[in-house]
């Protein structure tokens, strides 16, 4: 080993040495059973996002975009449910861990789950572009985010990132682990007291060509990850900036249009000006809910792309400090994933009201006061 690795080594040491590997052993033991929690919770409500962004009266430009979003949210989380229930609990404790169809279970894993989380990130990125457009350009709206084109950024959305996840197949490869020997020549497995010692056992292992895992990690890192939170930024800003400047402009005109007003006609003006401000503040509640959107995605996609960028820059923090941190990082993208359905409630009214209308059809509803006090009246009739 040069000098330059073992400095390198060093360094990585003195930065996650002991702290990280101690954190991960603690975080490790409830890491499975919280992302379970998160993962049902978030498939309920993705599924309850589908249903309800779906039916005929939320048909929209938007609203196709966030039901793909919501689509690939749920297949992460389902794909996750296995994984943390096998991996990470005692639910599963008696199941060979280390069998090959688990290994290449693992395998499969570890590209469909990030294939679909890249395609919620750019359907994230074309949901922001569309409202940006929606806003800064009202005029060409129609035209430029139609139902077509709107379909056709969703399509191009579920080919292409596949294709651009493609590398992350040739970064690892199902490995048959050696048995170790003691002393006495007897073949031993550290952790497996409850397998059959004579199964062989496979695990996943990182490839290793340091220039193609250094290669992925900037793919990883900058295209999947960094390009998309910067794009991201910049548009939460201007759709910030253009909200507020819509605010200062219907403020003027309505004072505007209070001053030059008679006195008999102002209540008038002013109703009119209340209507149009409902339909301004309904804009402005839609682009408040994706700038949360966009937030909260920030929130738990910028740390990745930052951590993926530190590991390309110096690839032999990845065997050191990725992996103390890894479970973390997978549980803040499955948060980012489960909580959508909670900013379309508290921030669309119609999101509400047809939620509310499905979940009639489902659930029986109980009366309400005036409903049971009549079907008490007529009960008594007909017994008199």
């Amino acid at each position: 080993m040069s000098g330059t690795e073992t400095g390198g080594n060093s360094t990585a040491l003195a930065y996650c040495m002991p702290a990280g590997p101690n954190f991960q052993r603690m975080y490790v033991k409830v890491h499975g059973y919280i992302a379970l929690i998160i993962c049902l919770l978030g498939s309920v409500a993705n599924s309850v996002n589908i249903a309800v962004l779906s039916r005929k009266e939320m048909i929209s430009s938007t609203n196709s975009i966030l039901t793909a979003l919501a689509v690939a949210d749920l297949l992460v989380m389902i794909d996750y449910v296995p994984l943390a229930l096998h991996i990470y609990t005692n639910i599963a404790e008696e199941l060979n861990r280390n069998s090959y169809a688990w290994a290449v279970f693992v395998y499969f894993h570890s590209i469909f789950s990030q294939t679909f989380h890249t395609i919620s990130i750019w359907l994230t990125i074309t949901l922001a572009v569309w409202r940006f457009v929606a806003i800064k350009f009202p005029q060409k709206n129609k035209t430029l985010c139609n139902r077509t084109n709107t379909n056709i950024a969703i399509g191009i959305a579920y080919f292409a990132c596949p294709i651009l996840c493609f590398p992350i197949y040739f970064a690892m490869y199902i490995q048959e682990l050696p048995k170790k020997h003691d002393d006495g020549g007897n073949s031993t497995v550290n952790k497996t007291e409850f397998m059959n010692i004579s199964e062989p056992m496979y695990a996943i292992s990182m490839t290793h060509n340091e220039s193609l895992l250094t290669a992925i990690f900037w793919i990883y890192s900058v295209f999947l990850k960094l390009i998309p939170c910067v794009v991201l930024s910049i548009l939460s800003v201007c759709l910030i900036l253009k909200m507020k400047s819509s605010d200062r402009r219907r403020q003027k005109l309505l004072k505007k249009s209070a001053i030059v007003t008679k006195e008999g006609e102002k209540t008038r003006l002013h109703d009119d000006g209340g209507k149009k401000a409902g339909g301004g503040g309904r804009t402005d509640r839609t682009t408040r809910m994706l700038v949360a959107l966009l937030g909260l995605f920030l929130a738990t996609e910028l740390p990745q792309a930052l951590f993926g960028l530190l590991t390309a820059i110096a690839p032999h923090l990845f065997q050191i400090c990725y992996y103390a941190f890894g479970e973390v990082m997978d549980l803040m993208a499955l948060v980012g994933s489960a909580v959508n359905f909670v900013l379309y409630c508290s921030m669309s009214r119609q999101f509400r009201s047809t939620f509310t209308r499905l979940a009639g059809k489902v659930l029986p509803m109980p009366m309400n006061r005036r409903d049971s006090e009549l079907a008490t009246t007529t009960t008594t009739s007909v017994k008199a």
